[in-house]
């Protein structure tokens, strides 16, 4: 997870729409199921859906919660970070 690119994807939202995020995930995730794909290429394609997931619920905070991004983006991470510590 890395939050630059969460970032950028929440301003790609801001300046287009989130459905387009959502096609992109499904996409890759269709894509997972190629056979002849190599164990290097679906490690990125995981990181990049990560990454993608971890957008749509920075959004969501923001969104619904009514935080600002600096802040939705922090709890996110504390979020993450304490599941990855249990």
């Amino acid at each position: 997870m890395r939050l630059p690119i969460i970032k950028h994807v929440l301003g790609f939202i801001e300046e287009n729409d989130e459905d387009w995020v959502v096609e992109t995930i499904e996409l890759l995730e269709s894509m997972t199921e190629i056979s002849t794909l190599k164990d290097e290429e679906l490690d990125v394609m995981g990181e990049l859906l990560s990454n993608l997931y971890g957008t749509l619920e920075v959004q969501k905070m923001i969104k619904e919660e009514g935080m600002d991004k600096k802040e939705a983006m922090n709890a996110f991470l504390k979020r993450v970070m304490g599941s990855i510590d249990k």
